[in-house]
């Protein structure tokens, strides 16, 4: 079996940045990490991809959205499509993250439709998947995991599960400082890629690139990402700051 696999460090802005401020952040980072071998992505609000486009222009850096709507268009006010973030230029999406379920009733099922549509034109989905801290102290993380995988990327093929990254988000890690343990990460993330085999194969399992997020941060970006399974992270507040982002990037 061959693995291709490679190490991708994407940054969530979540609802942060100016346009002004989102050009001087990629005039900051763009030299600090043209070097690197990893794959870097910056997910912005609808409101800065124009710029952060126009910004990664001749650069190493690939742009994402943070959300999208799984109909192509429609009387849905406030959505925008996967065909208005394609035509544009964005090659990236992240779908189903803890934020949008919990605040925005977002479901296994509706990230299917995104999952699904994001493929459909081209976009390659972060699909992200996470557990409470009660979940995780009932000893439920393996079943809430299972499912999220099991419904949110039902109906795929194997090339379109190829072409999605998995963020595996503790919910209780995210922006409270707390860090799952690498060990700990590591075995969650292998027991994610199982769940893949089991409905995908094996083959396809291995070649799919799961990230860890959750207060990742320079200081503990090379333990993460240096273990087995974690293919890279989902930097949340880290990736606001250019110099502590690019030290995440050059982790290695």
């Amino acid at each position: 079996m061959i693995i291709l696999r490679k190490k991708i460090i994407a940054g969530n802005w979540k609802m942060n940045k100016l346009p002004n401020e989102a050009i001087s952040f990629f005039e900051e980072l763009a030299p600090m990490v043209k070097n690197t071998e990893n794959e870097v992505i910056i997910c912005a609000p609808f409101t800065d991809l124009f710029y952060t486009l126009l910004s990664a222009q001749n650069t190493n850096i690939k742009i994402g959205a943070q959300n999208m709507h799984w109909e192509e268009k429609g009387a849905y006010t406030g959505e925008v499509s996967p065909q208005m973030l394609k035509a544009i230029g964005v090659e990236y999406v992240i779908i189903g993250h803890s934020e949008r379920r919990e605040y925005f009733a977002e479901t296994d099922e509706t990230v299917n439709k995104k999952l699904k549509a994001a493929h459909e034109v081209g976009l390659k989905p972060i699909i992200c998947i996470g557990e409470t801290l009660e979940q995780r102290e009932n000893g439920e993380t393996i079943q809430i995991l299972e499912k999220q995988i099991k419904f949110g990327l039902e109906g795929l093929t194997g090339e379109q599960i190829r072409n999605t990254i998995i963020a595996y988000e503790p919910i209780w890690a995210i922006g409270t400082g707390k860090t799952a343990t690498k060990e700990d990460a590591n075995e969650t993330i292998k027991s994610i890629r199982k769940e893949i085999a089991n409905m995908y194969g094996n083959d396809n399992a291995e070649n799919v690139e799961i990230l860890y997020g959750g207060s990742v941060k320079s200081s503990n970006s090379k333990d993460l990402f240096t273990m087995s399974d974690i293919d890279g992270g989902l930097v949340g507040g880290a990736s606001l700051d250019a110099e502590e982002f690019s030290k995440i990037v050059n982790y290695n």
